[in-house]
């Protein structure tokens, strides 16, 4: 598959298209052995030192909240917290005994 693949795309940095990865799916054998010269998939796409690359989740970004938007969080998380420490439960909206 991969000799097939290179020899219809000399060029890698051209995009493929979905038909194009579609008819090399299909046409690929499933039992067909790995190549001696096969390397693993995160050493060609990435060198980053993240779990997981950029493509399937992007890093997390510092968002600067307002000083009334941080008050209303605190607030709402607090009151989450004091519900579950008085033994009460608001699964449902209601509150009850836990």
């Amino acid at each position: 598959m991969s000799d097939q693949f290179h020899a219809a795309r000399p060029d890698a940095t051209e995009p493929v298209t979905d038909a194009e990865l579609c008819a090399l799916a299909l046409a690929a054998d499933p039992l067909a052995p790995l190549a001696p010269d096969a390397v693993p998939y995160d050493q060609v796409v990435s060198a980053s030192d993240s779990l997981l690359p950029d493509w399937y989740m992007a890093r997390a970004t510092a968002v600067a909240a307002s000083p009334w938007r941080r008050r209303v969080i605190i607030a709402v998380v607090a009151t989450f917290l004091l519900i579950d420490a008085g033994g009460l439960c608001s699964t449902y909206g209601l509150l009850t005994w836990a």
